[in-house]
C-alpha cells in the first residue's frame, strides 16, 4: 500500500487536505513498438542534432467499485535531417485500488497521481528500448501531470471514472 501526498481540496468546502492510501495491485506493459525505418543508414555520423517529440496520453477505466486501470501511453519520435530514426511507442498500465472518495479527487488521482507512478517504469522501458535499438541513452524529463491535468481540466470534467468502460 502506497500513502500519498495530500490530496488538494478541489471543491469550495474548507476541509483540511487528508492522506489517501492507495494499492497498486498490478503494473504491466500492454503493448511495446520500436521502429528503426532507415537503418542502417541513419548511423552515419551527421552534424545536424536529432529532433524528439514525446507524446503522451493517460486513461483510465473503472474495473469494480474501488479498483481502477490507468494507462499510460509513451510515443517517442526521433527525426534528423526530415528522415525518422525511430519510433518508440509504449502502452503501460497498472491497476490501482482506491478508497471511496468525490469524483473530483477521484479524477485527479486517476489522472494526475496514478500516471506519477507509473511514469518511472515506462520511462525505463521506452529509454531501454532505444538504447537496444542501437541509439545512445535517452533521458525522458519527468512528466507534469498535474500540470497536463490544469490545462485540460475542461475537457475532462465529464469524463466517467465509476464502472466498467
Amino acid at each position: 500500500m502506497v500513502s500519498q501526498p495530500p490530496v488538494p481540496n478541489t471543491t469550495d468546502s474548507q476541509d483540511a487536505p487528508v492522506s489517501v492510501p492507495i494499492s497498486v495491485t498490478s503494473q504491466y506493459v500492454r503493448d511495446l513498438s520500436f521502429e528503426n525505418p532507415n537503418a542502417p543508414a541513419i548511423f552515419s555520423s551527421s552534424q545536424t542534432a536529432p529532433e524528439m517529440q514525446l507524446g503522451v496520453n493517460v486513461q483510465t477505466r473503472g474495473l469494480g467499485e474501488s479498483s481502477f486501470e490507468v494507462v499510460l501511453s509513451l510515443k517517442m519520435e526521433s527525426r534528423m535531417e526530415e528522415k525518422t530514426m525511430f519510433i518508440a511507442e509504449l502502452v503501460y498500465a497498472g491497476v490501482f485500488g482506491l478508497p471511496s472518495m468525490p469524483d473530483d479527487q477521484l479524477r485527479f488521482f486517476l489522472l494526475v497521481e496514478c500516471p506519477r507512478i507509473l511514469f518511472p517504469f515506462a520511462r525505463s522501458i521506452l529509454g531501454n528500448a532505444v538504447r537496444d535499438g542501437g541509439f545512445p541513452n535517452i533521458m525522458i524529463n519527468p512528466i507534469d501531470f498535474l500540470g497536463l491535468y490544469m490545462a485540460n481540466k475542461d475537457n475532462i470534467g465529464t469524463m466517467p471514472v465509476a464502472g466498467a468502460a
